[in-house]
Protein backbone atom coordinates (compact mmCIF):
# COMPACT_ATOMS: atom_id res chain seq x y z
CA UNK A 1 0.00 0.00 0.00
CA UNK A 2 1.20 3.50 -0.84
CA UNK A 3 -0.30 6.75 0.38
CA UNK A 4 -0.34 10.10 -1.44
CA UNK A 5 -0.76 12.96 0.99
CA UNK A 6 -0.82 16.49 -0.37
CA UNK A 7 0.96 19.20 1.55
CA UNK A 8 -1.84 21.72 2.13
CA UNK A 9 -0.98 23.60 5.28
CA UNK A 10 -4.44 25.01 5.89
CA UNK A 11 -6.09 21.58 5.73
CA UNK A 12 -3.37 19.57 7.48
CA UNK A 13 -5.07 19.46 10.87
CA UNK A 14 -8.29 18.15 9.32
CA UNK A 15 -6.44 15.58 7.21
CA UNK A 16 -4.47 14.45 10.25
CA UNK A 17 -7.60 13.97 12.33
CA UNK A 18 -9.24 11.91 9.57
CA UNK A 19 -6.28 9.76 8.59
CA UNK A 20 -4.44 9.47 11.89
CA UNK A 21 -7.01 9.59 14.70
CA UNK A 22 -4.73 7.89 17.25
CA UNK A 23 -1.09 8.85 17.62
CA UNK A 24 1.09 5.90 16.69
CA UNK A 25 -1.65 4.16 14.70
CA UNK A 26 -0.19 5.12 11.29
CA UNK A 27 3.00 6.51 9.79
CA UNK A 28 2.71 10.28 9.73
CA UNK A 29 4.03 11.58 6.41
CA UNK A 30 3.57 14.85 4.58
CA UNK A 31 5.04 14.38 1.11
CA UNK A 32 5.06 16.15 -2.22
CA UNK A 33 5.29 12.74 -3.88
CA UNK A 34 4.45 9.25 -2.78
CA UNK A 35 5.09 8.13 0.76
CA UNK A 36 6.34 4.54 0.84
CA UNK A 37 4.45 2.25 3.18
CA UNK A 38 6.87 2.37 6.09
CA UNK A 39 4.22 1.03 8.46
CA UNK A 40 2.61 2.47 11.58
CA UNK A 41 5.78 3.04 13.63
CA UNK A 42 7.68 5.28 11.23
CA UNK A 43 6.96 9.00 11.68
CA UNK A 44 7.97 11.30 8.83
CA UNK A 45 8.19 14.92 9.93
CA UNK A 46 8.15 18.06 7.81
CA UNK A 47 9.07 21.55 9.11
CA UNK A 48 5.54 22.82 8.33
CA UNK A 49 3.83 20.21 10.52
CA UNK A 50 2.24 21.29 13.80
CA UNK A 51 2.49 19.18 16.93
CA UNK A 52 5.86 17.54 16.28
CA UNK A 53 7.06 18.06 19.85
CA UNK A 54 3.87 16.63 21.29
CA UNK A 55 4.24 13.49 19.20
CA UNK A 56 7.91 13.04 20.12
CA UNK A 57 7.14 13.48 23.81
CA UNK A 58 4.27 11.01 23.70
CA UNK A 59 6.44 8.32 22.14
CA UNK A 60 9.32 8.98 24.49
CA UNK A 61 7.04 8.38 27.47
CA UNK A 62 6.46 4.83 26.20
CA UNK A 63 10.13 4.20 25.37
CA UNK A 64 12.08 5.89 28.14
CA UNK A 65 11.78 2.83 30.40
CA UNK A 66 10.92 0.22 27.75
CA UNK A 67 14.15 -1.75 28.02
CA UNK A 68 12.62 -5.08 27.06
CA UNK A 69 9.38 -3.86 25.53
CA UNK A 70 8.03 -4.85 22.08
CA UNK A 71 7.72 -1.37 20.57
CA UNK A 72 10.08 -0.13 17.84
CA UNK A 73 10.04 3.34 16.26
CA UNK A 74 11.78 5.55 13.71
CA UNK A 75 11.58 9.35 13.39
CA UNK A 76 12.46 10.58 9.90
CA UNK A 77 13.00 14.33 9.43
CA UNK A 78 12.61 15.82 5.98
CA UNK A 79 15.19 18.51 5.08
CA UNK A 80 14.55 21.82 6.79
CA UNK A 81 14.78 23.61 10.12
CA UNK A 82 13.16 22.40 13.35
CA UNK A 83 12.91 23.69 16.90
CA UNK A 84 12.38 20.68 19.13
CA UNK A 85 13.74 18.51 21.90
CA UNK A 86 14.15 14.99 20.53
CA UNK A 87 14.49 12.67 23.50
CA UNK A 88 15.59 9.26 22.22
CA UNK A 89 14.39 6.22 24.15
CA UNK A 90 14.77 2.49 23.73
CA UNK A 91 14.48 0.99 20.22
CA UNK A 92 14.25 4.42 18.60
CA UNK A 93 16.09 5.62 15.51
CA UNK A 94 16.21 9.32 14.65
CA UNK A 95 17.32 10.08 11.10
CA UNK A 96 17.53 13.07 8.80
CA UNK A 97 16.45 12.52 5.19
CA UNK A 98 18.89 14.91 3.55
CA UNK A 99 21.94 14.08 1.48
CA UNK A 100 24.12 15.84 4.06
CA UNK A 101 23.67 16.06 7.84
CA UNK A 102 23.29 19.84 7.59
CA UNK A 103 20.18 19.45 5.40
CA UNK A 104 18.21 18.72 8.60
CA UNK A 105 18.88 21.40 11.22
CA UNK A 106 17.39 20.82 14.68
CA UNK A 107 17.69 23.56 17.28
CA UNK A 108 17.14 22.26 20.80
CA UNK A 109 18.47 18.73 21.31
CA UNK A 110 18.70 15.22 19.97
CA UNK A 111 19.61 13.58 23.22
CA UNK A 112 19.68 10.49 25.35
CA UNK A 113 19.25 11.26 29.04
CA UNK A 114 19.33 8.91 32.02
CA UNK A 115 16.80 10.74 34.16
CA UNK A 116 14.77 7.56 34.61
CA UNK A 117 17.74 6.01 36.46
CA UNK A 118 18.92 9.15 38.24
CA UNK A 119 21.75 9.69 35.80
CA UNK A 120 22.89 6.07 35.52
CA UNK A 121 23.12 5.38 31.77
CA UNK A 122 24.64 1.89 31.96
CA UNK A 123 21.47 0.35 30.51
CA UNK A 124 20.67 3.07 27.97
CA UNK A 125 20.85 0.61 25.08
CA UNK A 126 19.38 0.28 21.55
CA UNK A 127 19.01 3.82 20.20
CA UNK A 128 20.68 5.87 17.50
CA UNK A 129 20.74 9.21 15.68
CA UNK A 130 21.92 9.57 12.10
CA UNK A 131 22.40 12.09 9.31
CA UNK A 132 21.28 15.34 10.95
CA UNK A 133 22.63 18.45 12.64
CA UNK A 134 21.73 19.73 16.07
CA UNK A 135 22.35 23.10 17.68
CA UNK A 136 22.09 22.35 21.41
CA UNK A 137 20.25 24.93 23.51
CA UNK A 138 19.35 22.72 26.49
CA UNK A 139 21.56 21.12 29.17
CA UNK A 140 23.70 24.25 29.43
CA UNK A 141 24.27 24.37 25.72
CA UNK A 142 25.62 20.84 25.32
CA UNK A 143 23.98 17.94 23.57
CA UNK A 144 23.77 15.00 25.99
CA UNK A 145 24.25 11.51 24.54
CA UNK A 146 24.47 9.38 27.69
CA UNK A 147 24.41 5.84 26.37
CA UNK A 148 26.04 2.45 26.68
CA UNK A 149 26.20 -0.51 24.28
CA UNK A 150 23.97 -1.04 21.26
CA UNK A 151 23.89 2.64 20.27
CA UNK A 152 25.30 4.89 17.56
CA UNK A 153 25.83 8.44 16.43
CA UNK A 154 26.44 8.40 12.65
CA UNK A 155 26.82 11.37 10.30
CA UNK A 156 25.75 13.82 13.01
CA UNK A 157 26.89 17.44 13.16
CA UNK A 158 26.74 18.85 16.69
CA UNK A 159 27.00 22.62 16.48
CA UNK A 160 28.24 22.96 20.02
CA UNK A 161 29.50 20.65 22.76
CA UNK A 162 28.69 16.98 23.26
CA UNK A 163 28.43 15.30 26.67
CA UNK A 164 28.58 11.50 26.79
CA UNK A 165 27.24 11.10 30.33
CA UNK A 166 24.38 12.46 32.39
CA UNK A 167 25.94 13.02 35.83
CA UNK A 168 26.13 9.26 36.50
CA UNK A 169 27.66 6.05 35.19
CA UNK A 170 27.82 5.26 31.49
CA UNK A 171 29.41 2.35 29.70
CA UNK A 172 30.03 2.25 26.02
CA UNK A 173 29.26 3.98 22.79
CA UNK A 174 30.16 4.54 19.17
CA UNK A 175 30.63 7.57 16.91
CA UNK A 176 31.33 7.46 13.18
CA UNK A 177 31.48 10.15 10.48
CA UNK A 178 30.48 12.84 13.02
CA UNK A 179 31.59 16.44 13.45
CA UNK A 180 31.39 18.17 16.84
CA UNK A 181 32.13 21.87 16.64
CA UNK A 182 32.90 22.11 20.35
CA UNK A 183 34.29 19.88 23.08
CA UNK A 184 33.40 16.23 23.62
CA UNK A 185 33.23 15.57 27.37
CA UNK A 186 33.29 11.82 27.95
CA UNK A 187 32.38 12.23 31.62
CA UNK A 188 31.97 8.84 33.27
CA UNK A 189 32.21 6.85 30.04
CA UNK A 190 34.22 3.72 30.73
CA UNK A 191 35.02 2.99 27.09
CA UNK A 192 34.27 4.45 23.67
CA UNK A 193 35.09 3.96 19.97
CA UNK A 194 35.29 6.95 17.64
CA UNK A 195 35.93 6.33 13.95
CA UNK A 196 36.41 8.96 11.23
CA UNK A 197 35.20 11.78 13.43
CA UNK A 198 36.38 15.25 14.40
CA UNK A 199 35.89 17.77 17.20
CA UNK A 200 37.46 20.87 18.66
CA UNK A 201 38.74 18.87 21.62
CA UNK A 202 38.15 15.77 23.73
CA UNK A 203 37.98 15.78 27.52
CA UNK A 204 38.33 12.83 29.89
CA UNK A 205 37.95 9.09 29.56
CA UNK A 206 37.58 6.04 31.74
CA UNK A 207 39.46 2.86 30.92
CA UNK A 208 39.60 2.31 27.18
CA UNK A 209 38.99 5.11 24.67
CA UNK A 210 39.90 4.28 21.06
CA UNK A 211 40.12 6.73 18.16
CA UNK A 212 40.53 5.53 14.58
CA UNK A 213 41.02 7.99 11.72
CA UNK A 214 39.72 10.84 13.90
CA UNK A 215 40.93 14.43 13.89
CA UNK A 216 42.06 16.04 17.16
CA UNK A 217 42.17 12.78 19.09
CA UNK A 218 43.32 13.39 22.67
CA UNK A 219 47.00 13.09 23.43
CA UNK A 220 48.29 10.86 26.19
CA UNK A 221 50.53 7.87 26.70
CA UNK A 222 49.04 4.52 27.61
CA UNK A 223 48.70 3.36 30.36
CA UNK A 224 48.85 6.70 32.17
CA UNK A 225 46.08 7.90 29.85
CA UNK A 226 43.35 5.57 28.56
CA UNK A 227 43.76 6.68 24.94
CA UNK A 228 44.55 4.57 21.88
CA UNK A 229 44.82 6.59 18.69
CA UNK A 230 45.20 5.01 15.25
CA UNK A 231 46.05 7.63 12.64
CA UNK A 232 43.97 6.35 9.72
CA UNK A 233 41.16 3.92 9.00
CA UNK A 234 42.45 1.24 6.61
CA UNK A 235 39.11 0.36 5.01
CA UNK A 236 35.70 1.96 5.42
CA UNK A 237 32.31 2.33 3.83
CA UNK A 238 29.77 4.38 5.74
CA UNK A 239 26.38 2.91 6.51
CA UNK A 240 23.67 3.43 3.83
CA UNK A 241 20.91 5.88 4.72
CA UNK A 242 17.49 7.04 3.53
CA UNK A 243 17.09 10.31 1.64
CA UNK A 244 14.21 12.15 -0.02
CA UNK A 245 14.47 14.61 -2.91
CA UNK A 246 12.48 17.80 -3.51
CA UNK A 247 9.70 15.96 -5.32
CA UNK A 248 9.24 13.49 -2.47
CA UNK A 249 11.01 10.53 -4.06
CA UNK A 250 12.83 8.26 -1.61
CA UNK A 251 16.26 6.74 -2.14
CA UNK A 252 18.79 4.77 -0.16
CA UNK A 253 22.16 6.41 -0.54
CA UNK A 254 25.04 3.93 -0.43
CA UNK A 255 28.38 5.67 0.27
CA UNK A 256 31.44 4.56 -1.66
CA UNK A 257 34.17 2.21 -0.52
CA UNK A 258 37.34 3.85 0.81
CA UNK A 259 40.53 1.81 0.92
CA UNK A 260 44.05 2.86 1.77
CA UNK A 261 43.78 4.94 4.92
CA UNK A 262 41.20 7.66 5.58
CA UNK A 263 40.83 10.33 8.21
CA UNK A 264 37.95 12.55 9.26
CA UNK A 265 34.39 12.82 7.97
CA UNK A 266 33.12 11.96 4.48
CA UNK A 267 30.81 14.94 3.99
CA UNK A 268 33.12 17.90 4.65
CA UNK A 269 33.08 18.90 0.98
CA UNK A 270 29.55 17.88 0.05
CA UNK A 271 27.99 14.54 -0.75
CA UNK A 272 30.51 11.71 -0.68
CA UNK A 273 30.85 9.39 -3.66
CA UNK A 274 28.32 6.62 -3.83
CA UNK A 275 25.06 5.42 -5.33
CA UNK A 276 21.46 6.49 -4.74
CA UNK A 277 19.14 3.48 -5.08
CA UNK A 278 15.43 4.29 -5.67
CA UNK A 279 13.15 2.97 -2.95
CA UNK A 280 11.16 0.95 -5.49
CA UNK A 281 14.17 -1.36 -5.78
CA UNK A 282 13.62 -2.32 -2.14
CA UNK A 283 11.16 -4.79 -0.71
CA UNK A 284 9.69 -3.07 2.35
CA UNK A 285 9.00 -5.70 5.01
CA UNK A 286 6.40 -5.38 7.78
CA UNK A 287 6.18 -7.36 11.03
CA UNK A 288 3.17 -9.64 11.30
CA UNK A 289 2.69 -9.51 7.53
CA UNK A 290 6.02 -10.74 6.17
CA UNK A 291 7.92 -13.86 7.15
CA UNK A 292 11.10 -15.54 5.93
CA UNK A 293 9.28 -17.02 2.92
CA UNK A 294 7.96 -13.71 1.58
CA UNK A 295 11.22 -11.92 2.31
CA UNK A 296 13.31 -14.61 0.62
CA UNK A 297 11.02 -14.53 -2.40
CA UNK A 298 11.65 -10.81 -2.74
CA UNK A 299 15.41 -11.36 -2.44
CA UNK A 300 15.25 -14.07 -5.11
CA UNK A 301 13.49 -11.58 -7.38
CA UNK A 302 16.46 -9.21 -7.08
CA UNK A 303 15.12 -6.79 -4.49
CA UNK A 304 17.07 -5.08 -1.72
CA UNK A 305 15.45 -5.13 1.73
CA UNK A 306 14.14 -2.47 4.09
CA UNK A 307 12.66 -3.70 7.38
CA UNK A 308 10.14 -1.45 9.10
CA UNK A 309 10.08 -1.32 12.93
CA UNK A 310 8.78 -4.29 14.88
CA UNK A 311 9.53 -7.88 15.89
CA UNK A 312 9.75 -10.45 13.09
CA UNK A 313 9.05 -14.00 14.23
CA UNK A 314 10.89 -16.09 11.64
CA UNK A 315 10.08 -19.66 10.67
CA UNK A 316 13.30 -19.94 8.66
CA UNK A 317 16.49 -18.03 7.87
CA UNK A 318 16.55 -14.92 5.74
CA UNK A 319 19.06 -15.72 2.98
CA UNK A 320 20.93 -13.00 1.13
CA UNK A 321 22.83 -14.32 -1.89
CA UNK A 322 22.96 -11.59 -4.56
CA UNK A 323 26.20 -9.55 -4.69
CA UNK A 324 25.72 -5.94 -3.68
CA UNK A 325 22.41 -6.45 -1.86
CA UNK A 326 21.56 -3.75 0.68
CA UNK A 327 19.60 -4.82 3.77
CA UNK A 328 18.61 -2.06 6.21
CA UNK A 329 16.54 -1.89 9.36
CA UNK A 330 14.44 1.09 10.43
CA UNK A 331 13.82 1.57 14.13
CA UNK A 332 15.69 -1.48 15.44
CA UNK A 333 13.65 -4.25 13.81
CA UNK A 334 14.15 -7.47 15.74
CA UNK A 335 14.67 -10.73 13.89
CA UNK A 336 13.64 -13.63 16.12
CA UNK A 337 14.06 -17.19 14.81
CA UNK A 338 11.44 -19.46 16.36
CA UNK A 339 12.48 -22.94 15.15
CA UNK A 340 16.22 -23.07 15.74
CA UNK A 341 17.41 -21.67 12.41
CA UNK A 342 19.76 -18.74 11.95
CA UNK A 343 18.05 -15.37 11.71
CA UNK A 344 20.11 -14.38 8.65
CA UNK A 345 22.60 -16.13 6.37
CA UNK A 346 24.75 -14.16 3.92
CA UNK A 347 26.35 -15.86 0.94
CA UNK A 348 30.05 -15.68 0.17
CA UNK A 349 29.70 -12.94 -2.45
CA UNK A 350 30.94 -9.39 -2.98
CA UNK A 351 29.57 -6.23 -1.49
CA UNK A 352 26.60 -7.15 0.70
CA UNK A 353 25.69 -4.36 3.15
CA UNK A 354 23.56 -5.10 6.20
CA UNK A 355 22.80 -2.66 9.01
CA UNK A 356 20.55 -1.73 11.89
CA UNK A 357 19.23 -4.95 13.44
CA UNK A 358 18.65 -6.65 16.75
CA UNK A 359 18.89 -10.44 16.37
CA UNK A 360 17.23 -12.27 19.25
CA UNK A 361 17.75 -15.93 20.16
CA UNK A 362 14.66 -18.05 20.70
CA UNK A 363 13.74 -20.82 23.13
CA UNK A 364 14.76 -23.41 20.50
CA UNK A 365 18.55 -23.32 20.27
CA UNK A 366 20.00 -21.82 17.06
CA UNK A 367 23.51 -22.89 16.05
CA UNK A 368 24.09 -19.26 15.05
CA UNK A 369 22.02 -16.08 14.67
CA UNK A 370 24.02 -14.44 11.87
CA UNK A 371 26.21 -16.45 9.49
CA UNK A 372 28.44 -15.01 6.79
CA UNK A 373 29.58 -17.53 4.19
CA UNK A 374 29.98 -21.27 4.57
CA UNK A 375 32.67 -23.46 6.05
CA UNK A 376 35.61 -23.74 3.66
CA UNK A 377 34.99 -20.49 1.74
CA UNK A 378 38.28 -19.14 0.39
CA UNK A 379 37.46 -16.43 -2.19
CA UNK A 380 39.03 -13.01 -1.65
CA UNK A 381 36.61 -10.08 -1.44
CA UNK A 382 39.31 -7.47 -0.81
CA UNK A 383 38.07 -5.23 -3.66
CA UNK A 384 34.44 -5.25 -2.50
CA UNK A 385 33.95 -6.56 1.04
CA UNK A 386 30.73 -7.28 2.89
CA UNK A 387 29.99 -4.60 5.53
CA UNK A 388 27.87 -5.20 8.64
CA UNK A 389 26.77 -2.11 10.59
CA UNK A 390 25.05 -1.78 13.97
CA UNK A 391 24.58 -5.51 14.53
CA UNK A 392 23.19 -6.24 17.97
CA UNK A 393 22.46 -9.76 19.23
CA UNK A 394 20.68 -10.81 22.40
CA UNK A 395 19.84 -13.97 24.31
CA UNK A 396 17.63 -13.49 27.34
CA UNK A 397 16.36 -10.25 28.80
CA UNK A 398 13.08 -10.02 26.91
CA UNK A 399 12.59 -13.80 26.76
CA UNK A 400 14.52 -17.02 27.19
CA UNK A 401 16.88 -17.60 24.27
CA UNK A 402 19.78 -19.88 23.33
CA UNK A 403 22.39 -20.05 20.58
CA UNK A 404 25.77 -21.70 20.14
CA UNK A 405 27.31 -18.52 18.70
CA UNK A 406 25.73 -15.17 18.00
CA UNK A 407 27.75 -14.54 14.81
CA UNK A 408 29.98 -16.79 12.72
CA UNK A 409 32.07 -15.47 9.83
CA UNK A 410 33.44 -17.92 7.26
CA UNK A 411 33.94 -15.41 4.43
CA UNK A 412 37.11 -13.42 3.90
CA UNK A 413 37.42 -9.61 4.05
CA UNK A 414 34.25 -8.98 6.05
CA UNK A 415 34.10 -5.60 7.86
CA UNK A 416 32.08 -5.14 11.05
CA UNK A 417 31.16 -1.67 12.30
CA UNK A 418 29.67 -1.35 15.80
CA UNK A 419 28.49 -4.70 17.17
CA UNK A 420 27.12 -5.63 20.57
CA UNK A 421 26.65 -9.35 21.19
CA UNK A 422 24.98 -9.76 24.57
CA UNK A 423 24.00 -12.71 26.68
CA UNK A 424 21.69 -10.91 29.08
CA UNK A 425 22.75 -10.53 32.69
CA UNK A 426 19.30 -9.31 33.81
CA UNK A 427 15.70 -9.59 32.69
CA UNK A 428 13.63 -12.62 31.74
CA UNK A 429 15.54 -15.85 31.17
CA UNK A 430 18.86 -14.44 32.39
CA UNK A 431 20.15 -17.53 34.14
CA UNK A 432 23.14 -19.85 33.71
CA UNK A 433 20.94 -22.78 32.69
CA UNK A 434 18.43 -20.77 30.65
CA UNK A 435 20.01 -18.30 28.23
CA UNK A 436 22.83 -20.56 27.12
CA UNK A 437 25.34 -19.02 24.72
CA UNK A 438 28.75 -20.61 24.24
CA UNK A 439 30.43 -17.90 22.14
CA UNK A 440 29.69 -14.41 20.91
CA UNK A 441 31.73 -14.10 17.72
CA UNK A 442 33.59 -16.82 15.84
CA UNK A 443 35.79 -15.67 12.94
CA UNK A 444 37.06 -18.35 10.55
CA UNK A 445 37.59 -16.11 7.52
CA UNK A 446 40.82 -14.30 6.72
CA UNK A 447 41.40 -10.54 6.66
CA UNK A 448 38.31 -9.71 8.71
CA UNK A 449 38.21 -6.21 10.25
CA UNK A 450 36.15 -5.02 13.22
CA UNK A 451 35.54 -1.45 14.39
CA UNK A 452 33.86 -1.37 17.78
CA UNK A 453 33.34 -4.92 19.05
CA UNK A 454 31.36 -5.37 22.28
CA UNK A 455 30.82 -8.98 23.42
CA UNK A 456 29.49 -9.87 26.85
CA UNK A 457 28.63 -12.67 29.28
CA UNK A 458 28.88 -15.71 27.01
CA UNK A 459 29.67 -18.96 28.80
CA UNK A 460 32.80 -19.95 26.86
CA UNK A 461 35.14 -17.73 24.87
CA UNK A 462 33.41 -14.45 24.11
CA UNK A 463 35.37 -14.12 20.87
CA UNK A 464 37.26 -16.81 18.93
CA UNK A 465 39.38 -15.55 16.03
CA UNK A 466 40.67 -18.40 13.86
CA UNK A 467 41.34 -16.54 10.61
CA UNK A 468 44.62 -14.91 9.66
CA UNK A 469 45.04 -11.20 8.99
CA UNK A 470 42.35 -10.17 11.47
CA UNK A 471 42.21 -6.61 12.78
CA UNK A 472 40.14 -5.41 15.70
CA UNK A 473 39.92 -1.74 16.61
CA UNK A 474 38.43 -1.58 20.12
CA UNK A 475 37.13 -4.45 22.20
CA UNK A 476 34.94 -4.34 25.30
CA UNK A 477 33.83 -7.45 27.13
CA UNK A 478 32.45 -8.55 30.45
CA UNK A 479 32.88 -12.18 31.35
CA UNK A 480 29.72 -13.99 32.51
CA UNK A 481 28.48 -12.87 35.91
CA UNK A 482 26.95 -16.18 36.85
CA UNK A 483 29.25 -19.25 36.67
CA UNK A 484 27.90 -21.37 39.54
CA UNK A 485 31.31 -22.85 40.40
CA UNK A 486 34.87 -23.07 39.16
CA UNK A 487 34.24 -26.63 38.04
CA UNK A 488 31.33 -25.48 35.87
CA UNK A 489 33.51 -22.85 34.26
CA UNK A 490 36.80 -24.56 33.39
CA UNK A 491 38.20 -26.39 30.39
CA UNK A 492 41.36 -28.24 29.40
CA UNK A 493 43.02 -27.71 32.74
CA UNK A 494 42.44 -23.94 32.59
CA UNK A 495 40.28 -21.95 34.96
CA UNK A 496 37.54 -20.20 33.08
CA UNK A 497 37.81 -18.96 29.50
CA UNK A 498 39.71 -16.02 28.12
CA UNK A 499 37.36 -13.42 26.68
CA UNK A 500 39.36 -12.85 23.47
CA UNK A 501 40.90 -16.00 22.00
CA UNK A 502 43.16 -15.92 18.95
CA UNK A 503 43.35 -19.44 17.53
CA UNK A 504 46.51 -21.46 18.14
CA UNK A 505 47.22 -21.81 14.39
CA UNK A 506 46.87 -18.09 13.62
CA UNK A 507 50.06 -16.43 12.38
CA UNK A 508 48.93 -12.81 11.90
CA UNK A 509 46.50 -10.80 14.00
CA UNK A 510 46.46 -7.25 15.35
CA UNK A 511 44.18 -5.50 17.82
CA UNK A 512 44.07 -2.09 19.50
CA UNK A 513 42.40 -1.08 22.76
CA UNK A 514 41.02 -4.18 24.47
CA UNK A 515 39.17 -4.12 27.78
CA UNK A 516 38.11 -7.30 29.61
CA UNK A 517 36.11 -6.96 32.82
CA UNK A 518 34.71 -9.36 35.39
CA UNK A 519 31.94 -9.33 37.99
CA UNK A 520 31.55 -12.87 39.31
CA UNK A 521 28.45 -12.77 41.48
CA UNK A 522 27.57 -16.46 42.02
CA UNK A 523 30.87 -18.07 43.08
CA UNK A 524 34.53 -17.21 43.73
CA UNK A 525 35.72 -18.17 40.23
CA UNK A 526 38.91 -17.12 38.46
CA UNK A 527 39.80 -16.81 34.78
CA UNK A 528 43.43 -17.60 34.13
CA UNK A 529 43.66 -14.86 31.50
CA UNK A 530 41.56 -12.17 29.87
CA UNK A 531 43.15 -12.52 26.42
CA UNK A 532 44.74 -15.66 24.98
CA UNK A 533 46.92 -15.66 21.86
CA UNK A 534 49.67 -17.74 20.29
CA UNK A 535 53.19 -16.35 20.38
CA UNK A 536 54.89 -15.02 17.26
CA UNK A 537 55.96 -11.81 15.51
CA UNK A 538 52.69 -11.59 13.57
CA UNK A 539 50.53 -11.40 16.72
CA UNK A 540 50.46 -7.76 17.79
CA UNK A 541 48.17 -6.64 20.60
CA UNK A 542 48.19 -3.00 21.72
CA UNK A 543 46.83 -1.44 24.92
CA UNK A 544 45.00 -4.02 27.00
CA UNK A 545 43.28 -3.72 30.36
CA UNK A 546 41.67 -6.21 32.73
CA UNK A 547 39.40 -5.00 35.50
CA UNK A 548 37.63 -6.61 38.41
CA UNK A 549 34.62 -4.40 38.95
CA UNK A 550 33.07 -6.32 41.85
CA UNK A 551 32.09 -9.87 42.75
CA UNK A 552 32.61 -12.69 45.19
CA UNK A 553 35.75 -12.51 47.36
CA UNK A 554 38.60 -14.40 45.73
CA UNK A 555 37.19 -14.01 42.21
CA UNK A 556 38.88 -12.26 39.32
CA UNK A 557 41.35 -12.57 36.42
CA UNK A 558 44.87 -13.93 36.93
CA UNK A 559 46.59 -12.32 33.91
CA UNK A 560 45.68 -9.69 31.33
CA UNK A 561 47.08 -11.59 28.30
CA UNK A 562 48.59 -15.07 28.37
CA UNK A 563 50.97 -14.98 31.38
CA UNK A 564 51.44 -11.18 31.29
CA UNK A 565 49.87 -8.64 33.60
CA UNK A 566 49.26 -8.80 37.32
CA UNK A 567 46.18 -10.39 38.80
CA UNK A 568 42.95 -8.46 39.34
CA UNK A 569 41.71 -10.59 42.18
CA UNK A 570 42.42 -8.33 45.11
CA UNK A 571 43.03 -5.21 42.99
CA UNK A 572 40.83 -3.46 40.50
CA UNK A 573 42.84 -2.95 37.31
CA UNK A 574 45.90 -4.24 35.48
CA UNK A 575 47.24 -2.98 32.16
CA UNK A 576 49.58 -4.31 29.51
CA UNK A 577 50.81 -1.98 26.77
CA UNK A 578 52.01 -4.55 24.22
CA UNK A 579 52.09 -8.34 24.10
CA UNK A 580 55.52 -9.94 24.41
Amino acid sequence: MRSRILLIAGLFAVVQCILFPAFGSAAVGVELGELPDFGPNVFVFDPSMPGIQKQIDSLFRTQERGEFGPNRYAFLFRPGKYNCDVNVGFYTQVMGLGNSPDDVAITGAVRSKATWRRGNATVNFWRCAENLSVTPTLDRGANVWAVSQGTALRRVHVKGNLNLSDHGWSSGGFIADCKIDGIVDSGSQQQWLSRNAQWLGWRGGGWNMVFVGSNNAPVGAWPAKPYTSVETTPIAREKPYLTVDESGRYFVRVPGLRIGGTRGITWANGIAAGEAIPIDRFFIAHPGKDNAASINAALAAGKNLLFTPGVYHLEDSIRVSRPGTVVLGLGYPTLAPERGAAAMVLADVNGIEVGGFLLEAGAVNSPVLLQVGERGDSVSHAADPTFLYDIFCRAGGAKTGMTDSFVRIYSNNVVGDNWWLWRADHGEGADWDSNKVANGLTVDGNDVTMYGLFVEHCQGYQTIWNGNGGRDYFYQSEMPYDPPSQGAWSHGGKRGYASYKVGDAVKTHEAWGLGVYCVFTSAPVVADMGIETPMGPGIRMHHMIALRLAGEPGSGIEHVINDQGTAVISTQAARVSENK
